[in-house]
């Protein structure tokens, strides 16, 4: 219990940085942009403003997710993270569209930079910045599975790459005399964000349409189970995550003539055994009897 309420503490506090970070790099390029009027400035700050309000929409999400099952809300509230990732996506693929206009505007129609040195000195600035948050982000989605915080991570690690594309366009530029790098430089950012919100909504759809686990898991599970010498045989492996929670069900084969009670000890013994491989998960079992004919899907 102890774990949960730690890990749940730190989901917020990465919510919380998420959003303080967004705000203080929004206010910095916004300045560098204004002085420089450069494409990938600007597309690294239309990045920044939707990542705000992405992060703002986590934020939200987890605070939610956290909530406890109530008698509306049996399995809990976790799938509003997937919800908000969904959000993020198209926050994301926004910003992207944005800044391929504005970059094919400028092939056609080129500005010499300014000010590059002072753009240079806040992507500095954000990376320093950037890097650390994303740390703290990975750490506590490690700890908490939490895809919406695996989003925002997402996010703010593709930061890191379009902050160092900014740089060598702000610093090459005026080297090579070349201003359609400025450009070429925004829309690659483009690209490279439209593919992390396509990403992004392949994990947020496989958590609404309750995708099982990784294989790997499920084997895991199996073999933990098997582990008890009481048990024959398990059918009906079904698992799914919501938010944080993991949902784990399975039907173990026993002894037709095993007590019903001595069966439910054991079924509470493999339970717990699979609580520990899974922290916090929750685990329904089913006792059946071994060699008993019943039609089941064809998955298992």
């Amino acid at each position: 219990m102890n774990n949960a309420v730690d890990t749940d503490r730190h989901m917020r506090r990465a919510t919380y940085a998420s959003v303080s970070v967004a705000f203080v790099l929004i206010c910095a390029k916004l300045v560098a942009w204004s002085l420089t009027d450069s494409v990938a400035m600007l597309s690294t700050l239309v990045d920044s403003m939707l990542d705000g309000l992405a992060s703002v929409v986590t934020l939200i999400a987890v605070r939610q997710s956290l909530t406890p099952a109530d008698r509306e809300h049996r399995f809990g509230h976790g799938k509003a993270e997937a919800l908000a990732a969904m959000a993020q996506a198209a926050f994301v693929a926004g910003s992207a569209i944005i800044v391929i206009f504005q970059a094919g505007t400028r092939l056609f129609n080129p500005v010499p930079l300014a000010a590059t040195e002072l753009g240079v000195a806040v992507m500095v600035f954000s990376i320093v910045l950037t890097l650390a948050l994303v740390l703290y982000q990975k750490y506590v989605a490690l700890r908490s599975q939490s895809v919406a915080i695996s989003a925002d991570a997402l996010h703010y690690s593709g930061d890191l790459l379009i902050n160092l594309a900014v740089i060598g366009s702000l610093v090459l530029t005026p080297i090579l005399d070349f201003p359609y790098l400025d450009p070429l430089t925004g829309a690659g950012i483009a690209a490279y964000l439209l593919y992390g919100a396509w990403r992004i909504v392949g994990d947020a759809l496989d958590m609404l349409m309750d995708r099982e686990l990784p294989e790997e898991d499920r084997a895991r599970i199996r073999a933990i189970a098997k582990t008890h010498e009481a048990v024959a045989s398990l059918h009906d492996l079904r698992t799914r995550r919501s938010g944080s929670d993991v949902f784990i069900q399975l039907h173990l084969e026993m002894d037709g003539n095993m007590p019903l009670k001595k069966s439910h000890v054991i079924a509470d013994q493999v339970e717990a055994e699979i609580q520990k491989a899974f922290a916090g998960a929750e685990v329904m079992i089913h006792q059946d009897p071994e060699g008993l004919e019943e039609e089941h899907p064809p998955f298992r």
